[in-house]
C-alpha cells in the first residue's frame, strides 16, 4: 500500500493531533518520507515524537510556518509533494487575551505555504508540473468555524459563523486554502474535526485537566453551568479520516469528521470522577466570552465516500487512565 506524496511535510507534527497522525502514517506506510515541522511552542513538545524519532524515514525541522526562506529551502533541499498543516494556535481562551499571535500563525502561516505550494508544484493556474501532479495541500480544520448550532447538524454545506478570535482564524484559513483551489487549481482538500481526545494532549485542555485535578485532588473549574456541549472523537480515528481523505478524495473538497458522540462539560467531568471513583470536585466559574453552546457534525459525506466512521468511544479512553 502506498501513500499519496513521496515527501511529505506535516507541520505541527510535535503537537498533539500531529505527532498521532505521523506515528500512525509512519507505521502503515514505507513509501514516504516525513518531514516534521514544529516551532514547538507550550503546545509542541518532542517528548510526543520519540516513538518514531529514529525512523530513517522521518525528519524533525524547527521552524515557523511563517519562514518563507525556511519553507523555500524545506520546498528545495527535500522535494516536497505533500503537506497536510495541523500547524495552528489553537486554545480559545488565548485567543481571547492575545488575538494577534492566533492572525499570525491560522492565517499568515497558511497562506505562506499555500503560497509555495503553488510556486513550486505548479507551472500556472490549473497546469501543475508534471513531477508534482499528484500533490495535494491538506488543511486540519475544526468544528467550532460553523459557530453554535442548538439543534440537529452542521453539513458541510453550513455557513461559517465563528464566535472567537481563534475560529474567525481558522474559517479565514480554511476560505484562503479553497481560493487557492479555485483560482489557481492548487489540489487541496479540508477536513472538519470536532473535539480530539487521546494521548500527548496538551494539558491546558478540558480532558487532561480533569484527569490532573482527579489525580491531584484540585478542583475542576467549569464555565457557565456546564451545559456547553462538545462532540467528542479518538484522535486515531481522525488521523484515519485525514488519511482517507488526503489519499483518495477529489480535489476541493470538504469532509466533516464527527463521532456523534455528544457529551457536556458537566456530563465529562461527572464521567471523569465515577470512572475513577472519586467524590466530584467540581467547581462552576463565569462563563467566557463568546462561549459556544452546542456543536454537532454531519459526517455522511466521508462515510458514504470512503466508509469511514469513528470506532473508539471516550468512555473505553478514560478507563485506561485507572
Amino acid at each position: 500500500m502506498e501513500f499519496r506524496s513521496n515527501n511529505l511535510l506535516v507541520t505541527g507534527g510535535a503537537g498533539f493531533i500531529g505527532s498521532n497522525f505521523i506515528k500512525y502514517i509512519l507505521d502503515k506506510y514505507k513509501n514516504l518520507k516525513l518531514y516534521n515541522l514544529d516551532l514547538l511552542t507550550y503546545a509542541g513538545d518532542l517528548n510526543n515524537t520519540k516513538q518514531f524519532s529514529a525512523n530513517s524515514r522521518y525528519k524533525f525541522i524547527k521552524g515557523d510556518i511563517n519562514d518563507k526562506n525556511l519553507i523555500e529551502d524545506i520546498f528545495s533541499d527535500y522535494n516536497i509533494d505533500g503537506i497536510i498543516n495541523f500547524a495552528a494556535e489553537t486554545h480559545v481562551d488565548n485567543s481571547i487575551t492575545n488575538p494577534e499571535i492566533f492572525i499570525k500563525t491560522n492565517i499568515n502561516g497558511v497562506f505562506n505555504l499555500l503560497n509555495f505550494a503553488n510556486k513550486f508544484w505548479m507551472n500556472k493556474p490549473f497546469k501543475p508540473k508534471k513531477k508534482y501532479a499528484h500533490s495535494r495541500f491538506h488543511q486540519v480544520s475544526t468544528d467550532e468555524v460553523y459557530g453554535s448550532i442548538y439543534t440537529g447538524s452542521f453539513s458541510e454545506n453550513s455557513l461559517y459563523r465563528p464566535n472567537s478570535p481563534y475560529s474567525a482564524s481558522k474559517a479565514s484559513a480554511d476560505h484562503i486554502v479553497r481560493s487557492f483551489n479555485k483560482t489557481y487549481g492548487l489540489n487541496s482538500t479540508i477536513s472538519i474535526c470536532s473535539n480530539n481526545f487521546g494521548l500527548n494532549q496538551n494539558k491546558e485542555k478540558l480532558i487532561p485537566k480533569i484527569l490532573y485535578n482527579i489525580k491531584n485532588d484540585i478542583s475542576t473549574k467549569i464555565y457557565g453551568d456546564g451545559k456547553n456541549i462538545r462532540e467528542w472523537i479518538h484522535v486515531t480515528d481522525h488521523c484515519k479520516a485525514i488519511e482517507q481523505i488526503f489519499n483518495n478524495s477529489k480535489a476541493g473538497e470538504v469532509y466533516n469528521v464527527g463521532s456523534e458522540n455528544e457529551l457536556s462539560n458537566i456530563e465529562l467531568a461527572k464521567l471523569c470522577y465515577k470512572i475513577f471513583d472519586k467524590k466530584q470536585n467540581i467547581e462552576f466559574i463565569k462563563d467566557r466570552a463568546g462561549h459556544d453552546f452546542r456543536y454537532r457534525l454531519n459526517s455522511s459525506k466521508i462515510y458514504r465516500l470512503f466508509g469511514w466512521k469513528a470506532e473508539q468511544s471516550i468512555h473505553d479512553f478514560l478507563k485506561t487512565f485507572r
